[in-house]
């Protein structure tokens, strides 16, 4: 079992962002003290939901800042950004991290960022394959050239390689695609790319994306060692407390604050309407879902998501107290007292 932390570095009302970013940093630096396996961060843009805008330069922070721990992002928004430069990112923090760098990458929302980035809302609807094409080439290839509808430009050098990293390692970084519907799915079945699955899922759902991904996989023509060794990745929430009740009683508290007034920050690039969760509602279901609670039944469900997905990957949401102590403890917690358990 590969259990990491899921970093927002969720700015909760009253909190400034400096505090929420260095949360987030003493969050992942705990993870390592810890003996948990990842650190996945996110990237978001205008709002106090998460804010890290660029999660490929917190990676870079935390890499530089640790030794063991494996950081990836969760996700960068490939509408918002171009394949190359993202690229040529996930190569250098591959071959100056000794290869503990993963790229998650997705397309985001419909959000207002596709106007500031210029990418447009094409760029989201309609061009996440083709970008997606790119990245992969330049991660591959010794020269690439861009030859797409919304990507042209005549063949370059890919410095630096990814597949330069010395000693032994993976020939490039791990890429790892957000999927939050069949499409999404069956795209990164096609190319035999694990899978990043939200923590709104349950269990059932996100056995049967595990499912269509093995069957379009291997459609697709991926080799059958392929489709059996690939490590999908279950996002979910974490908080840990001797007593049932006291966990939820701490998300309950925090969460929906930070939901109501990091999800009515965003803003739909087409003015589309949007309905938004009743924040106590969707906590009172993510505690419910995850592991939250005394240690044991934190393992218990870990264990059962494990059984019932065939996913033994976790990035799980560790913030959701809003205080920095308290992030620290869960984090330790998780670490000391929940895997010794799923040994």
């Amino acid at each position: 079992m590969r259990v990491g932390t899921f970093v927002l570095a969720a700015q909760f009302p009253g909190q400034g962002q400096g505090e929420a970013l260095h949360r987030a940093v003493r969050s992942a630096e705990v993870a390592e003290e810890s003996g948990l396996e990842s650190v996945w961060l996110a990237e978001h843009h205008f709002v106090p939901y998460g804010v890290c805008p660029s999660a490929t330069t917190l990676a870079a922070l935390l890499l530089g800042r640790t030794r063991r721990i494996r950081v990836g992002t969760a996700v960068s928004v490939l509408p918002n950004q171009h394949p190359v430069a993202l690229g040529e990112q996930a190569a250098l923090l591959h071959l100056t991290s000794g290869g503990r760098f993963s790229l998650g990458v997705g397309r985001g929302g419909p959000w207002v960022d596709l106007e500031v980035f210029q990418g447009g809302l094409d760029a989201y609807e309609k061009g996440f394959p083709e970008a997606l094409d790119l990245l992969l080439d330049w991660l591959d290839k010794p020269r690439v050239a861009g030859r797409g509808e919304r990507f042209g430009f005549r063949e370059v050098a890919v410095v630096p390689r990814a597949d330069e990293l010395l000693g032994d390692g993976p020939p490039g970084p791990e890429v790892i695609v957000a999927c939050t519907s069949p499409k999404s799915v069956e795209l990164a079945a096609a190319k035999g790319l694990p899978m990043l699955l939200g923590m709104h899922c349950g269990d059932e759902e996100k056995a049967g994306m595990v499912a269509l991904w093995r069957s379009a996989a291997l459609e697709a023509g991926q080799p059958v060692e392929v489709v059996e060794r690939v490590a999908h990745v279950s996002a979910g929430v974490a908080q840990i407390a001797d007593r049932p009740a006291d966990a939820v009683e701490t998300l309950v508290k925090a969460m929906p604050g930070w939901l109501r007034q990091g999800l009515d920050a965003h803003v739909t690039v087409d003015g589309r309407h949007r309905v938004m969760r009743d924040p106590v509602a969707y906590t009172e279901f993510l505690c419910g879902l995850h592991p939250v609670g005394p240690p044991r039944l934190a393992a218990d469900r870990l264990a059962a998501t494990a059984e019932r997905t065939g996913i033994t990957r976790f990035a799980l949401l560790v913030e959701g107290s809003g205080d920095l102590a308290a992030t620290e403890t869960n984090v330790q917690r998780l670490g000391t007292e929940v895997l010794p358990l799923l040994e």
